[in-house]
């Protein structure tokens, strides 16, 4: 009873015409802000058809969104500042209105955070859109929580409550949530790190260490690539980033250098024909350019000639045909002028 009196008493300091006030207070502050909202989006949407950027119907999109709970809590804050009132009631009502408040500042910047990350990360490559989805979902959820931890903390500590020990909590939850999910955590900002600075996307054929294949898949945590013999290479966001890639996509030619061996006792003019051959044959391959063909060295059971050309394609099968070709070609010319190619042999000579 003693609590109701004491209720009682604190109230009935108000006068009626402070009730009213209040009141109408309340009743004026929701009408103001549920016509400045409608206001400000026709004048922001009267501003985006002269416009081409997104951001004008982001901010249209957060207006829109301002529920009636927002304007009530507000007009009831503002409304009782008139009024003297028990100090658990003065509490609630700051209580609601600082996370209301909060509320809306969290959503306003987790839809700016998501529109700019959609503008930065630009459009997604063929095959790599569920990767840029999965890493702006991530990247959403890690902003909204750590947003509403330190809201959490704002509104705990405007209130009066010590929030030292929670965030000291906080800190030392931290650590070891880190300490457990380090491969993981690694591996998600290695897809980052993929993903932004783009040293390979799908479709590309690379060669990382010993392992080589075309990426089919860009993940969080793995790359998927299919080898040339056909099974599924799953390898770590972590060990890509940390290892040297050869991306053969991004390569516009390919030089390629290789030794043609023939036997000792080759005439001296069909061994200075042996480059005009060569570069006869390149000349005659589309895509195919020569760069060099010399004699190069007496080998031990063979005339070395050096041949260095360029192949102006990243396909691999297309190289592999060029190259098909050239090789038939030496043989034919070869064999119609009678040079012989020369393999592994040693000649005894016996004195006696």
């Amino acid at each position: 009873m003693d609590g109701i009196s004491q209720l009682n008493g604190l109230l009935s300091q108000n006068t009626g015409r402070d009730y009213l006030i209040a009141l109408v207070v309340f009743l004026a502050m929701n009408l103001v802000l549920k016509g400045l909202q409608l206001f400000v989006i026709s004048r922001i949407h009267k501003l985006t058809k002269r416009t081409k950027t997104e951001l004008d119907d982001t901010f249209i999109g957060i207006l829109r969104d301002i529920r009636p709970p927002f304007y009530v809590l507000v007009s009831l804050y503002v409304a009782t500042q008139g009024l003297v009132m028990p100090e658990i009631l003065e509490r609630l009502v700051g209580i609601g209105f600082a996370f209301v408040l909060m509320y809306e500042v969290i959503r306003t910047g987790a839809t700016l955070t998501d529109y700019f990350l959609q503008r930065y990360m630009g459009r997604a490559e063929e095959g790599e859109e569920l990767q840029r989805k999965s890493i702006i979902n991530v990247v959403n959820v890690v902003i909204r929580i750590a947003l509403w931890v330190l809201g959490i903390t704002i509104v705990l500590a405007n209130i009066g409550i010590d929030v030292t020990s929670f965030v000291a909590s906080l800190g030392i939850g931290g650590i070891a949530v880190a300490l457990a999910a380090q491969n993981i955590l690694s591996d998600i900002f290695s897809a980052f790190s993929i993903y932004l600075d783009k040293p390979f996307q799908v479709g590309d054929f690379i060669v990382v260490g010993g392992d080589r294949g075309t990426v089919e898949r860009i993940g969080l945590k793995t790359t998927r690539l299919r080898t040339l013999q056909g099974e599924q290479l799953i390898i770590s966001n972590r060990e890509l980033t940390s290892a040297r890639v050869q991306n053969f996509e991004h390569m516009d030619r390919r030089r390629i250098d290789f030794s043609l061996g023939v036997v000792y006792g080759t005439a001296q003019e069909k061994l200075e024909r042996i480059p005009d051959m060569i570069r006869q044959i390149l000349a005659s391959i589309d895509k195919a350019e020569l760069d060099r063909c010399h004699f190069v060295k007496f080998n031990d059971s063979c005339l070395d000639f050096e041949v260095v050309f360029y192949v102006d394609t990243a396909d691999y099968n297309e190289y592999m045909d060029i190259r098909q070709r050239l090789n038939l070609e030496i043989y034919r010319r070869f064999g119609e002028e009678g040079i012989e190619f020369a393999y592994p042999t040693q000649t005894i000579f016996l004195n006696r």
